[in-house]
């Protein structure tokens, strides 16, 4: 039988941010749990003081979640994901861009919320009281069952949970899930059940490759995450439901109610519980995510195909070589070059704007003593942008590396003329020019008629610049991520956080 997903998944998850940025001023630890113990297995955290008020004022969401097919990946260089559009949409209606933090496999989500590395976990999280004693959750946005899933190369695959009880087959979950807490109340019933205990860095959909390869005889899936994998994996097998009717929801910190509230306006546009419970009313922009990425995704074909997977792991678009190539001839970073053109073009080399940008990197031709027709040649575009930004680099060579990035970025964005007026309007107010922070609230006023009628350019629509820079930062900081992600399969495999207790019971 051939598998349809490659050994080497792409579900795991690596470190996003170092322990440096770790708020640790608010650490509170807790007490030690036993390692088979009902309470969840954290460093308890007093949250952060980080309300509505304070994101909308920073101007970015952090979402903190798993690199996973419902979750959050990136798709030829876009990032897409279930979790990743629903809150997407919550973002871009706040005005807010959206900035992803992807849990590696010794941080624990609820830690990094309530430190304030991120401010909603969007990883189909079910509501249970262990996780309400940490976070607190918004209205659901989906209804799921649990049921066991079995290796295909299982003999004996129990029906019902009597049955299964009797067979002592392990059943492996993560420590922290849901599914844990829910086999610990069927022993409490009574059941005989074998638990293996997996690490937290093997998420569901790891834990189903698992199972899918025969290197797990089960595990516990939620049914539409279940449904959607069957499509594209063999070796699944259904197996008795344990719980049925689960809510799923965002988690955010307990001490964020103006957050909470407008989290349970937007979704409660998008998701409505009947009284039975048994029928949901679904809105037409949820109802086709969850066709996009539960029924008849492409997307999700091409993410557990292993020919398109083996060829293009860790890989960022379909440009990665030119890219690469270009960045080494300019001496840039070429997965810079990559978040710019994401950003730009989305990686569409016939892109145009309304103002007359065209190609991958959105060149002005006006500007540029290069042949019209030519800037929509992948190649040229990506040179000319590249030597743009370079000289940007090089305009700005006097301040820190931070600063010179940001100054760049600003400025291919918005050009030099509005970023001298900016830097000119800082020093009438007695700021740092050289400093991003101060550039970015001067790029703001220049929207505001007090500030752009002295100014020698004019008006200027700041806020693009400013969210350019953060967005083309964030993804950088992304794919840095994916990449490192991709050399930890290629160099140690599955195997790294696999780390199961093998017919161990709680």
């Amino acid at each position: 039988m051939v598998n349809k997903y490659n050994p080497i998944t792409r579900s795991l998850s690596v470190v996003v941010l170092s322990a440096a940025l770790l708020l640790t001023s608010c650490q509170k630890k807790s007490n030690n749990y036993d390692s088979y113990g009902r309470d969840m297995l954290l460093t308890q955290y007093e949250p952060i003081e980080r309300d509505f008020a304070d994101i909308k004022n920073s101007g970015v969401l952090r979402m903190i979640t798993y690199y996973s097919s419902n979750t959050y990946f990136l798709n030829q260089g876009i990032e897409v994901g279930f979790e990743y559009e629903l809150l997407r949409e919550f973002a871009r209606e706040n005005d807010l861009a959206l900035e992803v933090v992807i849990a590696g496999p010794e941080e624990n989500p609820f830690d990094l919320l309530n430190q304030g590395v991120g401010d909603v976990i969007a990883a189909n999280y079910t509501i249970t009281p262990e996780r309400r004693r940490v976070v607190s959750f918004t209205r659901p946005y989906n209804i799921v069952d649990q049921m066991i899933v079995y290796s295909s190369g299982e003999r004996r695959r129990p029906a019902t949970l009597k049955e299964l009880a009797a067979t002592n087959i392990p059943i492996s979950v993560r420590r922290n899930s849901s599914y844990y807490f829910r086999l610990l109340d069927l022993i409490d019933e009574g059941y005989d059940i074998n638990m293996n205990v997996l690490s937290d860095g093997m998420d569901t959909e790891a834990a189903l490759v698992q199972v899918s390869n025969g290197n797990l005889r089960a595990t516990v899936s939620d049914d539409n995450m279940f449904h959607a994998a069957n499509r594209y994996m063999e070796g699944l097998m259904p197996g008795p439901v344990i719980s049925k009717s689960d809510t799923i929801a965002w988690a955010i910190r307990n001490n964020a109610p103006d957050l909470e509230t407008r989290m349970n306006r937007y979704l409660y546009k998008h998701f409505r519980l009947s009284e039975d419970r048994d029928e949901p009313r679904r809105s037409t922009f949820l109802n086709i995510l969850r066709r996009k990425y539960f029924e008849e995704s492409r997307q999700m074909a091409e993410y557990f195909n292993p020919e398109w997977q083996f060829q293009t792991i860790g890989i960022i678009s379909p440009y990665d070589d030119m890219v690469k190539a270009v960045a080494e001839s300019k001496g840039l970073d070429w997965l810079l070059l990559t978040a710019m053109i994401a950003q730009e073009s989305s990686f569409n080399p016939y892109s145009k704007s309304w103002a007359g940008a065209v190609g991958l990197m959105q060149i002005m031709p006006q500007f540029v003593d290069v042949p019209y027709e030519d800037l929509y040649d992948p190649l040229t575009n990506i040179q000319v942008g590249a030597q743009i930004l370079k000289s940007h680099l090089e305009h700005y060579a006097y301040l820190d590396s931070t600063n010179q990035l940001s100054f760049a970025l600003a400025t291919y964005n918005v050009g030099l003329g509005h970023m001298a007026d900016a830097r000119r309007l800082a020093i009438d107010r007695n700021r740092n020019p050289n400093e991003w922070e101060e550039i970015a609230d001067a790029l703001l006023k220049l929207m505001q008629r007090r500030y752009y009628q002295d100014a020698r350019f004019g008006f200027a629509r700041g806020i693009e610049p400013v969210r350019y820079v953060e967005e083309i930062l964030n993804r950088y900081r992304t794919y840095e991520t994916i990449i490192a992600l991709a050399e930890q399969q290629q160099n140690g495999g599955i195997t790294q956080i696999l780390n199961p207790r093998q017919n161990r019971r709680p």
